[in-house]
């Protein structure tokens, strides 16, 4: 029996090691993604993103334990740091998530960045469809937690939630950092703590304007997660926003750009690859370089010669 037969039977042994050989981008890992990708595209995505420390692992921890008592099937991602030494991934707060482990119904996977800006790790995307041609119900997807570059998961995801705490600062950071624009249900953690009505307030005010432009409501919901208070709501808004994306052509529009992106992102790689296969090795960039240092040549010229002498085909 193949490693893609286990998979297909529902083995979480063969689905860790299918994860693994696409994370480590191995030989061919894109011959399996195209295998698995025509069972993929059923699964729900939902992205959570916000500063460190705002509390993202709980709340993702709590949303997971109201779906696995709906009996629901979920893959949660979870992208840490890469740590220094090991170039894997620092765990940091996974540890909130051991009482999923053992679920039959969840499987997590943490992912180092490797070095990935955007708040997602390099191949986060491919490792979503992974799970999804597993046959996860819901996939959720926990961003690094780095601030202003957090804006990859609105690629990888169909609902965006923003978890901010009153700790955060003001809602004009929320402004600046771009997640006014990528989130679809903003979230204000650890609300029993003091500020957590002021920002409340600030984000209705600002997203007023937004919610008279369209019919959905871009909702602010207030937390305590690690109390698993207010999470039923958070699912709730979560479930209506789903209701309405699919409701209209904007579920479509969406899934269809994100295949868009993932073309362009495929054919990126793709040339990388040729121009470091067939490029790059046939030629002697130091001499080249030296000619430039010397002024006997410019970068441009020497690239247009380059590109002349060398046929790429593959």
């Amino acid at each position: 029996m193949t490693l893609l037969d286990r998979f297909y039977q529902g083995d979480r042994i063969a689905l860790s090691k299918i994860i693994s050989y696409v994370e480590n981008q191995s030989p061919d890992y894109r011959r399996v993604l195209a295998q698995l990708y025509p069972k993929a595209g059923k699964a729900y995505r939902m992205g959570f993103t916000g500063p460190p420390g705002a509390g993202k692992s709980t709340v993702v921890d709590k949303l997971t334990s109201f779906l696995v008592k709906e009996n629901k099937k979920v893959g949660i991602i979870a992208v840490d740091p890469t740590s220094p030494f090991t170039g894997g991934a620092l765990l940091g707060d996974r540890i909130r998530m051991q009482d999923l482990t053992n679920l039959e119904n969840v499987f997590i996977r943490s992912m180092a960045t490797r070095g990935s800006y955007g708040g997602l790790a390099t191949t986060t995307k491919e490792v979503s469809l992974v799970m999804d041609a597993f046959g996860k119900d819901y996939i959720l997807i926990e961003t690094v937690g780095v601030g202003q570059v957090e804006l990859d998961v609105v690629n990888a995801c169909d609902t965006t939630v923003v978890i901010l705490v009153p700790e955060s600062g003001d809602s004009i950071q929320a402004m600046k950092a771009g997640l006014m624009e990528i989130a679809d249900i903003f979230v204000v953690n650890k609300s029993d703590r003091e500020g957590s009505n002021r920002i409340v307030n600030e984000l209705d005010m600002i997203l007023d304007i937004r919610r008279k432009k369209g019919e959905w409501e871009y909702p602010v919901v207030a937390t305590e997660a690690v109390n698993n208070k207010g999470i039923d709501l958070l699912l709730t808004k979560i479930s209506e926003h789903r209701e309405f994306i699919t409701s209209h052509s904007a579920f479509q529009e969406h899934r269809k750009n994100q295949i868009k992106g993932d073309i362009k992102k495929i054919l990126e790689l793709k040339v990388r690859e040729l121009v470091e296969e067939k490029i790059l090795n046939s030629f002697d960039v130091n001499q080249i370089a030296e000619k430039v240092f010397r002024g006997e040549d410019d970068p441009y010229s020497c690239v247009e010669k380059v590109l002349k002498q060398v046929k790429i085909s593959d």
